[in-house]
């Protein structure tokens, strides 16, 4: 686990829980990670670190197991709990209206892995071939960037009277010409016309009054049955993306040793950033965060390896729990941020 921060405040949030994953003791037992993209503050990745496997842990003790269907009530819960949030602090500080988040999720549970996307940021599996012995790219996770043809005829086919649903914009695709993702916890601006409107900054404001919600937080599930040729997943926020193709950044886990590669790829990610701006690695190093977010974005990055032979048992097996948290750790400034320091962090 590794993260780097580019903004004055570190927008990015992230969590790793082995153990139950519900209320009740008895189980389901397995691995939950979240990997939280904030955009415009850090208030809604805050709180889903803070609320999400909470939720996730409810639904799973009242439905007994572990599905679709709790992650889906978890993220609905996260966004239901933020919007609530919103409305009470909206009078003294509106603009946590235009705050937001990415959130990808992946649940290890029975031999079977679940991951839940909403917002660019990827999850992508380190598969291996049999014949070759090579590893292959697998990505998991559905993005939903306005940057993706489909995504900005899925926005237009739900808009279809809105001609500027989606609008290039120095040569970005933004919906309504003001943000990238198409779905997302929080950004309720975008969602309900009770909070697009004065106090909120003009820039954040629509000329016609929002007559249905114009963003979703409806997360894209996948459900993959592991096997044993899976031998890891890597998950990442968009930041680390920009830099990679899955292919590159499965290449290098697999080529490196495990200890230490999460902060591996995030370094090596600084130095294509540093190289596309014709520039060195330690020169990048040394710019103050705020400044850095011309270079780069914030990079949060998780990789979990996959024991086929303790997956396969593991529904019968009480193992470990461990809580690790990431996000939010205050650093001198002028100093490289992947950061394996977590702020909150527990094993028993």
């Amino acid at each position: 686990m590794a993260v780097v921060q580019a903004n004055n405040l570190l927008e990015d949030q992230s969590s790793i829980r082995s153990g139950s994953l519900s209320t009740n003791e008895s189980g389901p037992f397995g691995t939950f990670v979240g990997v939280y993209d904030g955009h415009g503050g850090p208030e809604t990745s805050r709180f889903i670190n803070d609320h999400l496997v909470h939720h996730l842990k409810r639904f799973s003790a009242e439905q007994q197991s572990m599905s679709v269907d709790v992650i889906r009530k978890s993220f609905q819960a996260t966004e239901e709990g933020f919007t609530s949030l919103v409305a009470t602090q909206w009078s003294m500080k509106p603009q946590i209206a235009a705050v937001g988040s990415c959130c990808l999720v992946g649940v290890i549970c029975n031999g079977t892995l679940y991951v839940a996307n909403v917002g660019d940021s990827r999850a992508v599996m380190g598969r291996a071939v049999k014949a070759t012995g090579e590893v292959l790219a697998v990505q998991l996770s559905a993005e939903h960037n306005a940057s993706i043809e489909s995504v900005r005829q899925e926005l237009k086919s739900m808009h279809p009277d809105d001609s500027q649903i989606v609008v290039l914009k120095h040569n970005v695709w933004r919906v309504k010409g003001l943000i990238q993702v198409s779905r997302s916890i929080g950004d309720v601006y975008l969602k309900k016309a009770e909070f697009n409107r004065e106090p909120l900054y003009a820039k954040f404001r629509l000329r016609e009054p929002i007559k249905k919600p114009i963003l979703s937080s409806e997360p894209s599930i996948s459900v993959h049955q592991l096997q044993p040729q899976d031998q890891f997943v890597i998950f990442a926020s968009d930041g680390l993306w920009e830099h990679f193709s899955n292919q590159e950044a499965v290449d290098i886990v697999q080529q490196n040793p495990r200890n230490g590669i999460a902060r591996r790829l995030v370094k090596i990610a600084l130095q294509e950033a540093a190289k596309k701006r014709e520039m060195r690695y330690s020169d990048l190093k040394k710019i103050d965060r705020g400044v850095r977010r011309h270079f780069h974005d914030d990079i949060t990055v998780i990789v979990v390896f996959i024991d086929s032979t303790f997956v396969s048992r593991a529904t019968s097996v009480k193992f470990p729990s461990i809580s690790l948290r990431g996000g939010g750790v205050h650093l001198p400034s002028n100093t490289l941020a992947p950061c394996t320091t977590p702020t909150e962090a527990g094993a028993t």
